[in-house]
């Protein structure tokens, strides 16, 4: 389908670059569809996809800085409107923002002192925050691709983006860890055996010894206020005599004859004053008071016993509650929490037979719902690795390659256990020439057959690719001519669908971009400075003149560069 930008989302909205190797200041603004970045040999395509890079999680030290500068910092823009995996994640770490475009900011600030630091929409978060959002919002694919298509590992997962929902996968994963803790946890209990047997008896004696006790909830506190009051009863009993003569029984001079001398000199007053009224009604309600005071005294005096015999008994049980808790390491206040410790911790250890016993069948219950995921996946990828080997015989073909052919074999995996890719493991093997045995990857001899598998894979996975922005970092080297031509149709296909950044030297690839992005580099003597423009028109076609024939370029490959422009 022709590109028409109303139908697009663009993904990657705008890269900011300030003081990041030979850029100074630099503001790039991207497109939908396909996006073409070239420029002379040294110029600083790189440094564009290395800014990129930093901020989607990858290392850093000071060297990365603009010499003179104090510090570099990158911003990239991105809209996540279209990608709900991205939403739901900054909603689980709470780093959302209210925006209906669903504009996310990430940051990444390298300081002069080697220390880097990442922020998302404003808030600071450690690298791998930064790697998780990152995937889920750009893809990478490197001229050095091929060297992770050597690993079998890479393999199942290009396989399970091309035909394994993530949702699916995810349940997969969720499956395996939650199986991995519980048999973790049957582990940990098997190998306990022995060591809680001894512990059981340690606490089982703990336990039998403060039983014995029958330690009260607050006793050990009401023992000591009544320790304090025993002690102290003679100085008690002698203040409460000397309250009561002083208030009463004293017979000379006493509190409650002295107040009602004042009450009587105050009521014999010739002439009553509204004052004086106050002051005896006052002195009539302290009376009252103090009569209520003296019964109060009466019956304490009454009641108090000095009691020794009482006083050596709780002497000796806060002796032993203080000897049984230093014993424990704890305050006395503290045993009866100490008791309830030590019988939960008993309780857990007679519990262990029964609770081994629920891991167990929580262990057939995880393997069961693990094998009826897995085998679902495992349909898919029996048929996922047929249709794809099928596409990239196609591509392959396209590349120049007629006779390859590529096996997507899967092997069934023998452990007993289940593991967190599935039933079995993905490898790719290659065949590059007719009746010759399909070989793994890392047997291929020649780095152009290598380099052009690794593009044919790239291309057909990249199509049903999770990642809503692909970038290809001169993917097209050791290619020319017509394959050339070929790998832009690909790219510009996937624009139509994709956000596509491409960094090429090939003039053919250049010419099939909806937009052409140009790296200049200018040494002003003192420094070099980094710049880039979008070409268009005239400009484009120059650029891709340039591609074909150097800066000297003729009228003749102005006019292939145009038909090559024209024709995109």
């Amino acid at each position: 389908m022709e590109y028409d930008p109303i139908y697009f989302v663009i993904m990657l909205l705008q890269l900011t670059i300030q003081n990041y190797a030979t850029v100074d200041s630099l503001e790039i603004e991207f497109k939908p569809g396909m996006s073409v970045i070239t420029g002379e040999t040294g110029a600083g395509k790189s440094v564009i996809l290395g800014a990129l890079g930093l901020t989607l999680g990858d290392r850093a030290d000071r060297t990365i800085i603009r010499s003179g500068a104090r510090k570099a910092e990158i911003s990239a823009e991105f809209s996540t409107a279209n990608i709900l995996a991205a939403r739901n994640w900054l909603s689980e770490h709470d780093l959302e923002v209210e925006d209906p475009s669903g504009s996310c900011l990430l940051r990444r600030v390298v300081s002069e002192d080697g220390r880097s630091r990442g922020y998302i929409n404003g808030s600071p978060v450690t690298m791998s925050n930064l790697k998780s959002l990152g995937e889920m919002l750009i893809n990478i694919h490197s001229q050095h691709e091929h060297q992770s298509l050597l690993r079998r590992s890479s393999h199942q997962h290009l396989l399970d983006e091309y035909c394994v929902k993530s949702e699916l996968a995810s349940s997969l994963r969720d499956g395996w860890k939650q199986w991995r803790a519980n048999f973790q946890l049957i582990q940990e209990l098997s190998s306990q055996t022995e060591e809680d047997s001894a512990q059981s008896q340690l606490l089982s004696y703990q336990l039998d010894e403060l039983d014995e006790l029958e330690i009260g909830e607050n006793e050990a506190a009401e023992l000591d206020a009544e320790f304090k009051t025993l002690n102290h009863a003679d100085e008690t009993i002698a203040a409460v005599a000397c309250a009561l003569k002083l208030c009463l029984e004293d017979e000379d001079h006493n509190v409650n004859s002295l107040l009602s001398q004042a009450l009587a000199v105050l009521k014999e007053l010739p002439e009553k004053q509204p004052r004086t009224d106050s002051i005896v009604s006052l002195l009539e309600t302290a009376e009252i008071q103090l009569q209520e005071a003296v019964s109060q005294l009466r019956d304490f005096s009454d009641d108090f016993d000095a009691n020794p015999q009482r006083l050596e008994q709780v002497n000796a049980r806060l002796s032993v509650l203080h000897a049984i808790a230093r014993k424990h390491k704890v305050h006395a206040n503290e045993l009866p929490k100490v008791v309830a410790s030590l019988r939960q911790q008993l309780g857990r250890l007679q519990n262990s037979d029964e609770e081994l016993e629920k891991l167990r069948a929580n262990d057939e219950d995880y393997r069961a719902s693990y094998k009826k995921i897995a085998s679902r996946i495992s349909k898919l990828r029996r048929d996922g690795a047929k249709k794809l080997a099928q596409q990239i015989d196609s591509q392959l073909e396209l590349l120049g390659m007629p006779h390859a052919s590529l096996e997507v074999t899967l092997r069934a995996v023998t452990s007993d256990n289940p593991v967190i890719h599935g039933l079995e493991t993905v490898e790719f093997l290659v065949s590059t020439n007719p009746g010759q045995e399909a070989k793994p990857l890392i047997k291929i001899a020649s780095g152009g057959e290598l380099s052009r598998i690794s593009l044919a894979i790239q291309v057909i996975t990249a199509q049903t690719s999770q990642t809503p922005s692909l970038v290809f970092d001169e993917v097209d080297v050791g290619i020319g001519g017509g394959v050339a031509r070929t790998v832009g149709e690909l790219l510009r296909q996937l624009g139509d669908s994709t956000q596509i950044l491409c960094v090429t030297h090939q003039a053919q690839v250049a010419g099939q971009g909806h937009h052409h992005l140009f790296v200049s580099k200018n040494n002003t003597g003192r420094s070099t400075v980094t710049r880039i423009e979008e070409l268009t028109n005239k400009a484009k076609v120059r650029e891709v003149a340039r591609m074909l024939g150097g800066e000297e370029y003729s009228v003749e490959s102005l006019a292939h560069a145009e038909q090559m422009v024209a024709s995109s």
